[in-house]
């Protein structure tokens, strides 16, 4: 970019003007779009993708011309899309990339094993002519010519949203419809609305997607809309505190180019007349000051803003504490954002203990935030009472642990125990026995998936080693609890799971295996006597767990997580979960999935 910044660069013969031209594609090229690895995705008229990496500095000469400053291969060319590919986006943490095409289609690709095809999405009756991811990974969205905008959920590809209103007056067509997200997430602002006969950039608000906003100002319908990356902020007179706020670019067919800030009610600067024809792409720079616009006459457009204008970008690491304060901290699996539902993103440790239905005999009490909040069970005294059939029902010391880690929840320690004990020389522990008869304390708790996919998890105990080893309770009101017992006859805790080079299971007419290999769990699924697998993913972790059924596919990974599939479709009917100890068995009956969880 120094020639382009620089005038006298751009004199300097020594100074390169162009580092590599890329010939691959058979027709016109449509969309360029960089990762945050990279990698950098083309999509054209030919029907094709490209993914280019680069492979070192200089390379061959282009019939003639001058040698290549650096050189850039093709390593992926992806063909599902049947007509004209027309805009591409990367996801922002995750190595997914969405391709929108004339054939009505969106299709979300994984980048960490070409070509493999993570979701179709079908949904659009016209041409979708635009797509854009949310922020932190939990929405795609894509706007198309039938006079719609569509948000679709990346945790199974449900549709969150159809939209259609601001769209309705809409006359004529665009050859771009290129819809962005704020990088806060809070809104979704599409292309070609509008407002009272006049053409808007329709503002999405994420809580409800309510359509009550819109930018407005241009003759002409608005074809691109583009967010600079960074949440900006600027102190205002008077206040002690900066102003945060987001900054978007707004190109339209009557040639113009807009900059709004979202702290201001008019445009921060309009330029006219910048092409001899429509804007079709905008595009900032990582450091936010520099934006680049082309237009459909064969030219780009490189502005450049100061600090001053636009404001004080917000750091890295802010930017992302404000992204978990808002929509919970994502988990990622294999490269691919996986975000929990919103109630459970937003669970606080009050909320938490609710849903855990506790019952009134103290087994386990519930964690929260206050050490004098944990103790509800006896920390100096282990009950054991006997029952009329002769057995012994325990009731273990609770040990509330130190002050240094009481602000430490289930949630935010996956697979370590938030409990912790210290040996001693000479037990403390006060045993009162007791003879009654007790009802079975069973502890259970589910999560209910939209497509009815329950997912209990077993009471859990706590050991020590002054006490006697307490029995895990299945969740089953009508049958007595059952528990492991070892060889010799004494109970024992499930161990946690630990990985192994593969596992397989059956499930209805497919056979499901899983092969750990450098970390990476890859869960292939054949229907019959198939040797190629109907469809096959890439998980991050090696897998502990396999259990499967007709109707679900559960996987279990070595950092805890747990992940359900659909067998013939390849979806998520439901969000991965994070219990809050390591697995120690998994099992599936019809669309019920059933985890046990360690605790040590």
């Amino acid at each position: 970019m120094e020639p382009v910044v620089d005038e006298a660069a751009e004199l300097d013969p020594n100074v390169p003007k162009m580092l590599c031209q890329l010939d691959n594609h058979l027709a016109c090229v449509n969309c360029v779009r960089w990762s945050n690895s990279g990698l950098l995705a083309s999509g054209g008229v030919d029907k094709l993708i490209m993914i280019w990496r680069l492979s070192g500095s200089g390379g061959s000469s282009i019939f003639g011309g001058k040698t290549s400053v650096e050189a850039w291969r093709c390593i992926a060319t992806l063909r599902s899309h049947e007509a004209d590919v027309l805009d591409l986006a990367w996801a922002p943490h995750s190595p997914w990339l969405a391709s929108a095409s004339v054939d009505n289609s969106v299709i979300v690709w994984d980048a960490s094993k070409f070509p493999a095809v993570v979701a179709v999405l079908k949904g659009h009756t016209g041409f979708v002519k635009g797509i854009t991811w949310d922020p932190v990974g939990k929405y795609l969205a894509s706007q198309s010519d039938d006079k719609t905008l569509r948000v679709w959920h990346t945790t199974d590809w449900t549709e969150a949203a159809l939209i259609s209103e601001p769209f309705d007056e809409c006359g004529g067509t665009t050859h771009v419809l290129r819809l962005s997200w704020s990088p806060d997430g809070q809104y979704l602002v599409s292309a070609h609305a509008m407002n009272g006969g006049g053409p808007t950039a329709q503002i999405i608000e994420r809580d409800g997607w309510t359509q009550d906003k819109d930018f407005v100002g241009h003759r002409k319908a608005v074809t691109c809309v583009r967010f600079n990356g960074n949440i900006l902020q600027k102190k205002q007179p008077g206040s002690s505190k900066p102003q945060q706020y987001c900054c978007v670019a707004i190109g339209s067919r009557d040639r113009s180019l807009s900059v709004w800030l979202t702290s201001l009610k008019r445009p921060l600067v309009v330029i006219h007349e910048l092409f001899t024809h429509s804007v079709l792409d905008a595009s900032w720079s990582p450091c936010g000051l520099r934006l680049t616009a082309c237009s459909w006459d064969g030219t780009v457009v490189f502005i450049e803003f100061t600090q001053q204008e636009l404001g004080q970008p917000l750091d890295p690491a802010e930017q992302s504490s404000l992204h978990e304060r808002l929509y919970g901290k994502p988990l990622v699996q294999g490269g691919c954002m996986v975000m929990e539902a919103p109630e459970l993103l937003n669970l606080k440790p009050p909320v938490s203990n609710q849903s855990l239905q506790m019952s009134s005999t103290p087994s386990i009490p519930p964690a929260t935030n206050s050490a004098a909040a944990l103790v509800k069970a006896p920390i100096n005294k282990q009950i054991e009472t006997r029952t009329s059939d002769g057995k012994r029902r325990i009731t273990p010391m609770f040990i509330p642990p130190p002050a240094d880690t009481t602000d430490t929840n289930i949630s935010s320690s996956l697979g370590t125990s938030t409990f912790t004990s210290k040996v001693q020389t000479k037990s403390l522990i006060v045993i009162e026995k007791r003879n009654d008869v007790v009802a079975p304390n069973v502890t259970s708790s589910s999560v209910k998936s939209t497509n009815a996919i329950d997912i209990p998890t077993v009471s859990l105990t706590l050991k020590r080693k002054e006490q006697t080893t307490p029995r895990i309770h299945h969740s089953s009101p009508s049958k007595k609890p059952k528990f492991i017992s070892d060889k010799t006859g004494g109970q024992m805790l499930l161990p946690p799971l630990k990985p192994s080079s593969s596992l397989s299971q059956q499930a209805g007419h497919y056979a499901v295996t899983v092969t750990n290999s450098q970390g990476l769990a890859h869960l292939q699924v054949f229907r019959g006597t198939d040797s190629e697998s109907t469809w096959d993913l890439y998980l991050g972790y090696s897998a502990v767990a396999l259990a499967a059924s007709p109707a679900v596919i559960a996987l279990g990974l070595e950092d805890g997580s747990l992940h359900t599939f659909h067998p013939v479709k390849g979806c998520r009917p439901a969000p991965p979960l994070a219990p809050p100890a390591p697995l120690a068995k998994v099992h599936a009956v019809g669309n019920a999935v059933f985890c046990s969880i360690f605790y040590c």
